[in-house]
């Protein structure tokens, strides 16, 4: 089987690259699998600041990965696409295959 490879499809790989490059933004996705959250509670989850995350979400918003659903004069952040937690869990079981100290409870080895 030939698999055809366009820019639009380099260029989507290169976005979830970049928004994968940062941690911040990875913990961000991984934590979004287990469903909407306000980016008051992220913020708090992760232990950034609260300008950091809307910094953070803006760039995941610009790579199409996150969306916001408004709820009165707050919003929800979600995964765009409800296939994206599925393929994140892949991701990170390939990672942990191909390297299985990478994340170790001594910290990541990656880094």
């Amino acid at each position: 089987m030939t698999t055809t490879t366009t820019l639009t499809h380099t260029a989507a790989l290169a976005r979830l690259g970049h928004a994968l490059s940062d941690g911040t933004r990875a913990r961000i996705l991984l934590q979004l699998r287990d469903g909407p959250a306000y980016p008051s509670d992220l913020a708090e989850s992760l232990g950034v600041s609260r300008q950091v995350m809307s910094n953070q979400l803006a760039c995941l918003r610009g790579c199409g990965l996150v969306e916001a659903s408004p709820d009165g004069r707050r919003s929800s952040y979600r995964l765009a696409d409800p296939a994206l937690s599925s393929a994140l869990g892949d991701l990170l079981r390939l990672v942990l295959v191909v390297d299985p100290e990478c994340c170790s409870s001594d910290g990541c080895a990656c880094a």
